[in-house]
């Protein structure tokens, strides 16, 4: 388990970082009226922030030869 961890360590620091931007993109901007399929729900904007999340700190893991 602390193997895996220690592989993906960016992925999950990323993922962390994105779901709370997704529920604070939720908090401040989001669309009460429901016609805005991302942010209506704090569930699928936590989502989507995770994935965008941990996309982009994957950008700066170094790939092993």
């Amino acid at each position: 388990m602390m193997k895996f961890i220690k592989d993906n360590i960016l992925y999950i620091i990323g993922g962390i970082i994105g779901a709370l931007g997704g529920y604070i993109y939720y908090i401040y901007i989001g669309c009460d009226s429901g016609s805005c399929p991302i942010t209506s729900s704090p569930i699928t904007s936590v989502i989507w922030g995770a994935l965008v999340g941990g996309m982009l700190l994957s950008l700066f893991k170094k790939e092993k030869k």
